[in-house]
């Protein structure tokens, strides 16, 4: 089980990178993606359903959340990475 506390960029950090889910989705839909412009949008898309898995184990009891605010942040390291790896699968099918 993982504790959640109010600042803790290293397990923010690690939640981000290792979401399936934001890996899948920005991989996906970066590789379909037709023109750049739609990046950002994808990585909006990937990390908001990153975040809904993380929600959803959380109320299932899988992490403790033990304060608030560690959610944004965890919401703007996945855009960041869902961004980056949609600009790697856009570039790559080109």
């Amino acid at each position: 089980m993982i504790d959640i506390n109010a600042f803790d960029p290293t397990t923010l950090v690690l939640l981000a990178l290792l979401n399936p889910v934001v890996i899948v989705v920005a991989l996906v839909m970066g590789r379909k993606a037709d023109q750049w412009q739609k990046l950002p949008v994808v990585a909006f898309a990937a990390s908001l359903t990153g975040f809904a898995l993380y929600w959803l184990l959380s109320q299932a009891g899988f992490f403790k959340v033990h304060a608030l605010g560690g959610e944004a942040g965890l919401l703007m390291i996945q855009f960041v990475y869902a961004f980056a790896l949609a600009a790697v699968a856009y570039t790559v099918r080109r």
